[in-house]
């Protein structure tokens, strides 16, 4: 290249650098909601105006106004809700049949990527705006959750807690049931046996770029041999968690079943239960006590329990015998926390038991036991925004928020089945879905 064509390329570039560094213009809309159900629990208003600029909602009025300059979305045929948020998936993972143990050995965390990709879209596209995912490999949530916020693939927005943490031979031990001769560089990373371990964890994890911590103190159901009634974490590795996450600014979710288990973990402070199978009327006093979520996960239970009747081949060796004896009482559990006054938060854990994008099938059955639909939508919108710890930016249609919006045909509170056929998606001022139709970008 000669001199003058040198000169004109980079002049070339430098235009194109300083058109990329000016600000996009301003977008106005209004939203025109026959129906508002605003996340907060507040009663249902009718014909309401929202009013979004940019990304974020400026007002919320009374009546059908149109500013001038500002494009009209009209959903005043429909109820229109916050977006969603799902505070329990696993949007990485997808279920594959067969035997289990065959896919955990033959699938790479690059397999795991491609999935995501698909699953985080099919999550945006059911009106879930937010997820919190506690529990996938750590750089693969945390590149997933920067493709997203950078706009390469359309998904939810992600607060992630990359590799949950457990005892060796507890829920999580990927090398729980084989050959004690395997190795895997990553199957070691999340075993914690003792405070000082637990603390450089927590801090490296902080480091790789997860947003809370994730821990196992009981037996699970999906893993090989491991009780869920126990507790398998000591009282100080639990603490030493909890501490170090939250000196850093982060809060901690614990799986638990068992009582002990749930007991203790509250005590030490966790933010949230995952499941909290076997607690009881005394368990329910400390979650009041210390103001500690439920997220109770119904949807799994259900799948799992229902594939454990039908398929347990497609299930690892333990797991269908641990869900008939487990899942029964978690229905029971979910009616009897609230009740009590538990504060309860949306959650699937969702991982391909139940396709991604069907999270919204948990509301019948929060229904079910016993909530009502205006309780259930809150636990899926403010209750979901506050245990994420951001009710400023998600959670409610209200002034200041971001503008995620959903919209449904049907009365939610009539039928709650109806948002999971969502019609009109809205996440950060951006159209997603329209009329029941994906929107080209």
């Amino acid at each position: 290249m000669g001199l003058r064509q040198g000169l004109l390329a980079a002049g070339a570039c430098a235009a194109l650098l300083a058109l990329s560094a000016w600000p996009a213009a301003a977008r106005d809309l209004v939203i025109h909601a026959g129906r508002l159900i605003d996340g907060t629990g507040k009663a249902v208003r009718t014909e309401v105006s929202i009013v979004v600029h940019d990304d974020r909602i400026v007002s919320v009025e009374s009546g059908y106004a149109t500013p001038a300059g500002a494009e009209v979305i009209d959903l005043s045929g429909s109820t229109v809700l916050p977006g969603l948020i799902d505070d329990h998936i696993h949007i990485t993972q997808s279920f594959h049949k067969g035997d289990p143990i065959h896919t955990a050995m033959t699938r790479t965390s690059f397999d795991d990527e491609i999935d995501a990709t698909v699953n985080a879209r099919n999550t945006l596209m059911a009106g879930f705006t937010s997820a919190r995912d506690v529990g996938s490999q750590t750089g693969v949530i945390v590149a997933l959750k920067r493709a997203i916020n950078a706009g390469v693939i359309p998904g939810p927005r992600l607060w992630v807690a990359g590799t949950p943490l457990g005892p060796t031979g507890g829920h999580g031990d990927e090398a729980n049931g084989l050959d004690p001769e395997l190795e895997h560089p990553g199957w070691t990373s999340n075993l914690i046996d003792s405070p000082e371990t637990a603390r450089k964890t927590v801090r490296r994890l902080r480091r790789e770029g997860v947003d809370l911590i994730k821990i196992m103190p009981s037996g699970g159901v999906m893993s090989i041999g491991d009780d869920p009634a126990l507790q398998l974490m000591e009282d100080d590795e639990i603490k030493a968690v909890i501490e170090t996450a939250h000196s850093l600014g982060m809060k901690v979710a614990a799986h638990a079943h068992g009582k002990q288990a749930i007991d203790h973990t509250i005590s030490l402070g966790v933010d949230s239960i995952e499941h909290g199978t076997y607690a009881d009327a005394e368990s329910y006093k400390l979650f009041k006590a210390r103001g500690t979520y439920l997220v109770p996960t119904m949807l799994v239970g259900s799948k799992v329990y229902e594939h454990a009747k039908t398929h347990p081949e497609d299930l690892n060796p333990s797991t269908a015998q641990k869900a008939m004896t487990v899942v029964p009482y978690m229905l029971k559990n979910l009616h009897n926390a609230y009740e009590a006054g538990v504060k309860i938060a949306f959650g699937t854990d969702t991982f391909g038991m139940s396709n991604h994008g069907e999270n919204a099938q948990e509301f019948a059955l929060l229904v079910g036991a016993g909530m009502p639909a205006m309780e259930a939508i809150k636990a899926a919108t403010w209750n979901a925004a506050d245990l994420i710890g951001d009710t400023n930016d998600v959670g409610s249609v209200q002034p200041g928020r971001f503008a995620d919006i959903i919209a449904v045909t049907g009365d939610p509170l009539q039928d709650v089945r109806v948002l999971e056929k969502v019609q009109f998606v809205m996440k950060g001022g951006v159209v997603y879905k329209s009329g029941g139709q994906a929107v080209a970008r």
